[in-house]
């Protein structure tokens, strides 16, 4: 997946302002795929300039004018067009195995370290999708389509944080019986 086609879907329910889309970028899709303002900024130039994306500029008296961008019918093609491809699942990148894989460098002590502090920020994205759960996610509250599809998404964030979870446990339990050895 591109940058541009994650920005294209936060347009899809409705026109945003680049700040106002920043902010809905982290609040949905952001907890699964990252970009600044500033790639969100350069990326909305190019969507308009390829005419995926419309701009209304909005005066403000005494304030910088708005930009407002709207999706544009040939951007919900190209979304469309994207979306019946099929998908490759990502190659994991992922720091902590490297330094695992040639953790006989250093002492025990400092992957034990490292890992239970990856431990406690998938903890804390963990709550973070319960809350999420919680409040938007209730199953009579789930009767779109649409609902029922990002609750998926969600169901899929949850899964992958616990593993994460249990993978740290496992491993910490595994280089602490390194360190007594």
């Amino acid at each position: 997946m591109g940058l541009s086609q994650a920005i294209l879907t936060c347009l899809i329910d409705a026109p945003h302002s680049g700040y106002d889309l920043s902010k809905v970028f982290s609040e949905s899709v952001g907890y699964f795929w990252q970009a600044s303002q500033q790639q969100i900024y350069r990326e909305l130039g190019k969507l308009e300039s390829a005419g995926l994306v419309v701009s209304e500029v909005v005066p403000r008296e005494g304030r910088l004018d708005k930009k407002i961008y709207s999706i544009t019918e040939i951007g919900k093609q190209q979304l469309v067009e994207w979306m019946q491809k099929p998908t490759e699942p990502d190659v994991i990148r992922e720091d902590l195995l490297v330094k695992i894989f040639s953790g006989g460098l250093v002492s025990v002590n400092v992957l034990i370290a490292d890992v239970e502090r990856h431990r406690r920020i998938h903890v804390e994205k963990l709550l973070t999708y319960r809350e999420i759960e919680k409040e938007k996610c209730s199953v009579s509250e789930l009767s779109t389509k649409e609902e029922r599809l990002r609750n998926l998404v969600l169901m899929a964030g949850i899964k992958h944080e616990q593993a994460w979870i249990d993978w740290c446990d496992e491993t910490l339990a595994s280089l602490k019986n390194l360190s007594s050895d």
